[in-house]
């Protein structure tokens, strides 16, 4: 049986504090206001996100001739929002977000279910820089090690895993210092040394032609996003907690489609808008709440922490371990 630092009960208030407290860090840390999220979208708007090329839930509404989708996530939305809501230079938005990937390969960090704090902010031109992603990298951090720190002071249990500061790497670094290992391995090796890890850069080809990690064409500039790793050494694993990073503008959307301008307006109202700067230059990302409270409250497995469907291999797998699946 692995340690239970947490019953049920305990585990269900730490939830619902740490929520609170890493979300009111992040509006305060980046001047953003929570507003409403959707649940579904519709297909032709092209503001679903298609991750890897999954499919979508979909279902036909009374009343309506156009099939709906269930968010896969609102990184489209929260832009195409900021510009509707009429929001300024630096001001932002949050929501919580819940959506249905089912296609997702579900194991002890994914579910079928994916619950997370969505943000946007609007930025300059000026801003679209490594540098300035940098220092929103950092704020976000400072949330996580508050958090970390007020949680372990309620729960003693608990100990401190996150060092003092996050290092940065591109992919391209990574890659050239770990050159014999897959992407996984190398963020593993990466975050066991230094245990917070902001891995930037991803979706181009590496030097062996594969990218670290495939990544949407039409939000993120992928020169200028990356992700949030850390170290859970409890499952002695790298652990995403959050991708984000400098959204597209014309031109980077134009590269990374590899298409005419013409081309690109014809595939959604969405990317009509970019092509033709339409919407605001943002930096935005996606901050997961199970994958957070998981690590803070050093569980063995998400479903400890989020309701979900599991397959008879996780549940049975988790009966010998004496792991409740919420």
């Amino acid at each position: 049986m692995k340690n239970i630092k947490l019953s049920l009960k305990e585990t269900q208030f730490a939830i619902e504090k740490l929520k609170d407290i890493f979300s009111n860090q992040l509006r305060k840390r980046l001047n953003l206001t929570r507003v409403s999220a959707p649940l579904f979208l519709s297909t032709t708007s092209g503001l679903n996100d298609g991750l890897s090329g999954e499919q979508a839930v979909t279902f036909r509404p009374k009343n309506i001739n156009e099939d709906l989708e269930i968010v896969h996530s609102l990184a489209k939305w929260k832009r195409d929002a900021l510009s509707r809501y009429n929001f300024s230079l630096y001001e932002g938005i949050y929501t919580d977000m819940n959506a249905i990937r089912q296609q997702e390969d579900i194991d002890l960090t994914h579910s079928f279910y994916v619950d997370q704090w969505d943000w946007e902010l609007i930025i300059s031109k000026d801003d679209r820089n490594i540098s300035f992603l940098k220092s929103v990298v950092k704020k976000i951090y400072k949330c996580l090690k508050n958090t970390e720190k007020t949680i372990n002071r309620i729960y003693s249990s608990l100990k401190n895993k996150l060092p003092k500061n996050i290092t940065f790497i591109s992919s391209k670094e990574l890659y050239k210092t770990f050159p014999n290992l897959n992407p996984e391995q190398r963020e593993l090796e990466i975050v066991k040394k230094y245990k917070a890890v902001f891995i930037y850069q991803i979706g181009n080809e590496l030097p062996d032609g594969i990218p670290h990690s495939k990544r949407a064409k039409d939000y993120d500039d992928w020169n200028l996003n990356g992700d949030i790793v850390v170290y859970d050494e409890i499952n002695d694993i790298a652990l995403e907690l959050s991708s984000m990073g400098i959204r597209v503008d014309n031109i980077s959307l134009e590269k990374q489609y590899n298409l005419k301008k013409e081309e690109i307006e014809k595939i959604s109202p969405y990317h009509k808008n970019i092509i033709n700067d339409k919407l605001p230059l943002t930096i935005g990302g996606g901050i997961g709440q199970s994958r957070i409270a998981m690590f803070l409250l050093e569980k063995n497995h998400i479903g400890e922490v989020q309701v979900s469907v599991w397959d008879e291999k996780t549940k049975n797998k988790a009966i010998d371990n004496k792991i409740i699946l919420l």
